[in-house]
């Protein structure tokens, strides 16, 4: 390919058109744009990739730059900031590649420091800190150590321990008659569900106090839902023997009453343990706006179904649609096909309606499931290679900070026997400070260890 110099003028800041002028300037001036220079042909020599070059190039051509298939985002971004095409001139599909590729860098970069950090014991911080530390590490971070892996175990069973009590407690036969004649639960069964409660109050308390952000951590979605989950037994607790005296004891039964069925919350509490759950969670934020069109495409047709099916039973004398918004409830029914059978229609053209809104909700319910399916998919998967590029992160590190002690310096052990001692005072390094010497502070050593191409470039005449 040649590009004449009128070409490369109109991106003056880039680097091929600073070539057309560096021949004036000396061999310090060429050789702080190029890796090497030939005087008798006039030929400039770049150590770059080749296939990034050629799409980078097509920038003077057309005006944009569109990243091919199977390079990746981040050396091609380290591409174009070496030839100095801004990243302006990158196509929009290519940017949200980029992007997304830089995330996930990001977010590896993150579990990598996060596992360094667990890891580092800073002599400076005091005992009340690293006490901090380990109690939040402890659980928090059930990985880290065979207890931490049983107490998770043991606040999961007690989840499903106090949600199973709360359902049994429900069960007239397991149920007891007060001095008022009232039913309540059975004394067993609260005393369990005391149990369980005492057992999250303590292990909330602890997490707020292990916190290294109180503020964050109180107002976290997860962390409200704990609140939620102990909250009404204290709250309902101070009513009954409290409140009484204040207010009329039917007004505390049912106050008492309205706050255990905030007891559900407690259900919330298992996604903490699941990453099956927080998948989920994640899958269903992604497909919002599938979601969003589904109940839009659903409410249309419970209006439209709705009205045809009351204007369709009015002809009949025993109709059950004595209005369009009690007809709602049977569009909503018959669409998302449960079908309770309270209300149903009578005429002809009534029960074509209903066979067309049925078939309508079936396909409306279908449509978001692929997407929805294949976002947790994604993510999951996502995850997966994310945890597995931190370890192999790690792994890296370790091994260059291990070659950098013994196999750079490719001495004996015995010369390394013979080095001075560390001086009076000075502590050796630990293992996570090894670690982060190892290698930059981004904690990705696989971006800077590009495989380059010769790349031959005639000047311009």
């Amino acid at each position: 390919q040649v590009l004449y110099g009128d070409l490369l003028s109109q991106y003056p800041e880039t680097r091929l058109a600073e070539l057309i002028n560096c021949l004036a300037g000396g061999y310090d001036t060429i050789f702080s744009l190029c890796d090497d220079y030939d005087p008798g042909k006039r030929e400039f020599y770049f150590d770059r990739d080749p296939d990034a070059f050629k799409c980078v190039i097509e920038v003077y051509y057309f005006g944009e730059v569109h990243m091919k298939k199977g390079i990746c985002p981040i050396c091609f971004k380290n591409e174009m900031d070496f030839w100095k095409v801004d990243l302006k001139f990158l196509d929009d599909c290519c940017k949200s590649h980029l992007s997304e590729k830089r995330e996930e860098l990001e977010e590896i970069a993150r579990r990598v420091q996060l596992i360094l950090d667990d890891l580092g014991v800073d002599a400076a911080e005091g005992r009340w800190r690293r006490c901090q530390k380990c109690v939040w590490k402890f659980l928090e971070k059930p990985e880290s150590s065979c207890p931490a892996r049983v107490v998770a175990v043991l606040s999961f069973l007690l989840i499903l321990v106090s949600s199973v009590v709360m359902c049994m407690g429900t069960i007239p036969e397991l149920q007891v008659l007060d001095a008022e004649g009232n039913r309540v639960e059975h004394p067993t069964l609260e005393n369990v569900e005391t149990a369980c409660i005492g057992w999250f109050t303590l292990e909330y308390l602890l997490r707020l106090f292990s916190s290294p952000n109180k503020l964050h951590f109180a107002l976290s979605f997860m962390n409200i839902v704990d609140v939620l989950a102990i909250l009404p037994f204290y709250v309902s607790l101070t009513l009954t023997h409290l409140g009484a005296r204040m207010m009329e004891l039917t007004n505390v039964q049912q106050a008492v009453q309205a706050l255990r069925i905030m007891r559900i919350a407690r259900i919330f509490k298992l996604a903490r343990h699941s990453s099956g759950l927080q998948t989920l969670t994640y899958a269903l934020k992604r497909s919002f706006k599938e979601l969003g069109l589904l109940l839009m495409y659903l409410a249309v047709g419970i209006f439209v179904f709705s009205a045809l099916g009351y204007t369709m039973e009015q002809s009949h004398p025993e109709t059950l649609f004595k209005s369009i918004p009690q007809s709602f409830w049977w569009a909503i029914i018959t669409m998302t096909t449960v079908g309770y059978g309270d209300i149903y229609p009578k005429t002809t053209l009534g029960k074509l309606n209903a066979a067309i809104s049925f078939l309508c909700g079936v396909i409306a319910i279908a449509l978001p499931i692929h997407p929805i399916i294949n976002n947790f998919v994604r993510y999951y998967n996502k995850q997966r290679v994310l945890e597995t590029a931190a370890k192999h992160e790690l792994e890296l590190m370790e091994l260059n900070s291990s070659s950098g002690g013994e196999g750079k310096t490719g001495g004996s052990r015995s010369d390394l026997d013979n080095l001075p001692p560390e001086p009076a005072g000075k502590e050796a390094p630990s293992c996570s400070s090894r670690l982060k010497l190892s290698h930059s502070d981004t904690f990705i050593p696989l971006l800077t260890e590009e495989k380059h191409h010769r790349t031959r470039l005639q000047s311009c005449k």
